[in-house]
């Protein structure tokens, strides 16, 4: 499957990087009943998701929850230490950090790439998206390497209500 506008989000259990360290988190719990932001990332600590992409959600993580957002998060394939270790790194305390370490909620919704030929494995692509009680509302994709656009905080601003 490859995710879509109307789409419910699939309840997949990820990890994130609590004090106590890495916890189970549901995603079918994390989105009931609120509007949340997610954006997924290829790679924590690469560079146009460390220049650019997380640090655009930072700036701008008032703006977006002026909105009516209740969370954002961000997704990345790798472990819940390397995401807590990135979290910290980008001033980031506001974002939820999922590791989808195994890749399996990127896969269940269509969003892995294979970044072997980069020693990177399998890997997200760059997007973002707005879900309503788990239901996609808006999803931006960035295909082209580097490029942070439909996926950006500034692309979740323009498509959110008012």
């Amino acid at each position: 499957m490859t995710l879509s506008i109307g789409d419910a989000l699939p309840d997949i259990t990820l990890k994130t990087n609590g004090p106590d360290g890495p916890r189970d988190l549901s995603t079918g719990e994390f989105f009931a009943d609120r509007c949340v932001v997610l954006f997924a990332v290829p790679g924590a600590f690469t560079p146009s998701c460390s220049e650019t992409h997380v640090p655009g959600f930072v700036v701008r993580a008032d703006d977006i929850q002026a909105r009516g957002v209740d969370a954002i998060a961000c997704l990345s394939v790798n472990d819940a230490f390397v995401m807590g270790a990135w979290q910290k790194d980008q001033n980031a305390g506001e974002i939820t950090m999922f590791a989808d370490g195994n890749a399996d909620f990127t896969r269940a919704i269509g969003m892995d790439k294979d970044a072997s030929a980069g020693g990177m494995g399998i890997r997200s692509h760059r997007y973002a998206l707005i879900a309503v009680d788990g239901v996609v509302k808006y999803l931006g994709v960035d295909t082209e390497k580097g490029v942070v656009d439909k996926s950006s905080a500034e692309a979740i601003l323009e498509n959110l209500a008012g």
